[in-house]
């Protein structure tokens, strides 16, 4: 499979470590301070585009790939303010995306589980939900797309909550479910759902110890994504239901 590198920071340089190792061959490697590289590209030689670059960058990425019949494997977070525009375009060309806010196996059997714990709190009365992430210092937007991905599977299952919103920097209106994030390296990825009552507090959590997993979830991804067609998540690839 020819891949190309859309985003070379340090999810673009492991991915590409580990599609050599699994025979695949690594087209271009395209980061900001070479983007003007992409208009000398054989588009017919590439068989798909890995994208994880910046939320200012995702966008033009994805669009660029689909005009030129190129599946996209985005990974990206915080452009999600143009989804219809991008998923209109998708459809229009009769292209491919894959967006997931999170590739890795575990975080989405974690997105699972949090949205049947909702459905249990949902029939509870007394309890609190909020949720706290952590990331590395180098992480830009806040909340993560995981939790975000997280809050909308509580949002969508409790029927006391309607929006999410930060505890820094936003108005906390009514129905409000709270998300708290903090920045420490080195950390991967930690994400905290809580469930707290006067008598006592249910959490849910997931912990990641290395980029591993959301590494391996792309690549693999990217070699099943080759005769789809249309935009495709991980429940897609995983073929769960709760």
């Amino acid at each position: 499979m020819k891949i190309l590198l859309l985003g070379y920071g340090k999810m673009g340089k492991l991915i590409g470590e580990l599609a050599e190792k699994r025979g695949h061959k690594i087209v271009a490697k395209i980061s900001i301070d070479n983007v003007h590289e992409l208009d000398s590209l054989d588009s017919s030689k590439i068989d798909v585009a890995i994208e994880f670059s910046q939320p200012e960058s995702a966008v033009s990425n994805i669009i660029w790939a689909t005009e030129r019949s190129i599946p996209v494997v985005s990974g990206t977070t915080g452009w999600l303010n143009e989804w219809e525009k991008v998923t209109g375009l998708v459809h229009e060309k009769n292209g491919t995306l894959f967006y997931a806010s999170n590739f890795s196996i575990g975080v989405n059997i974690f997105f699972k589980a949090n949205e049947y714990l909702a459905k249990l709190m949902n029939e509870t009365v007394g309890y609190n939900a909020s949720i706290k992430e952590i990331h590395h210092t180098a992480k830009l937007d806040a909340p993560s797309g995981t939790a975000i991905t997280t809050a909308e599977g509580i949002i969508n299952n409790h029927d006391e909550y309607d929006h999410w919103a930060l505890t820094e920097g936003q108005s906390q209106k009514p129905n409000s479910l709270k998300i708290h994030h903090e920045r420490i390296d080195p950390t991967p990825g930690t994400h905290i759902v809580t469930y707290n009552s006067a008598i006592d507090q249910i959490e849910l959590s997931h912990v990641a110890h290395s980029r591993e997993g959301f590494v391996k979830g792309a690549v693999l991804v990217a070699e099943w994504i080759q005769d789809k067609k249309g935009v495709l998540s991980m429940n897609d690839f995983l073929s769960f239901e709760i």
